[in-house]
């Protein structure tokens, strides 16, 4: 009895499914005395407007597993970090104040000038890696800035190296709103 109902409700199921017209099909049929429409699309359009599920692929990549390795400060490396404290940055919010930075580019406001400010950011910090670069777009020109001076003779420090290098004749000093850390 379960056998006969299970093969009963089955059946009536496919003949639902089968029986069900698609609307792309409805659309395209022809009836006498009205136009006729032919649609060309890719299947996966046509699935989408009939309301049949994608089949998806299984994604391929894994999630990547955290791993985290522990650091054993050893006296070399300790000493290493005592002498040499220009490269440790000091801890703490960071807070913006007046100050100075190196005005390495000016351009309009074009793609090709934002394409030069990056070019010229990535051009400082081949020389100078250790001072922040800033390329951004102030209204109308697309700039590039470098370094956090609290002081104009810091400013003016780093401004004689860039001038030596040959490849900054045109940088300045400005004043500017400067990120630094309490």
């Amino acid at each position: 009895m379960k056998k006969a109902l299970l093969i009963l409700t089955l059946s009536f199921a496919w003949a639902m499914t089968n029986a069900q017209v698609k609307f792309t099909e409805e659309i395209q049929r022809q009836v006498p005395g009205q136009g006729k429409i032919v649609l060309h699309q890719s299947s996966v359009i046509n699935d989408l407007v009939n309301g049949i599920a994608p089949v998806r692929q299984p994604d391929t990549l894994k999630p990547v597993k955290k791993v985290t390795v522990p650091v054993v400060m050893t006296p070399q490396i300790e000493d290493t970090l005592l002498s040499d404290s220009s490269k440790l940055q000091p801890v703490g919010p960071r807070i913006r104040i007046n100050g100075y930075r190196i005005q390495v580019y000016l351009g309009g406001n074009t793609g090709k000038s934002k394409a030069e400010a990056q070019m010229m950011k990535a051009r400082v910090k081949s020389y100078f890696s250790e001072l922040p670069v800033y390329a951004g777009f102030q209204s109308p020109h697309w700039i590039c800035r470098a370094g956090d001076f609290r002081t104009y003779e810091e400013a003016s420090e780093y401004l004689h190296k860039m001038r030596e290098t040959g490849r900054f004749d045109e940088a300045v000093i400005i004043k500017s709103k400067i990120n630094v850390r309490e």
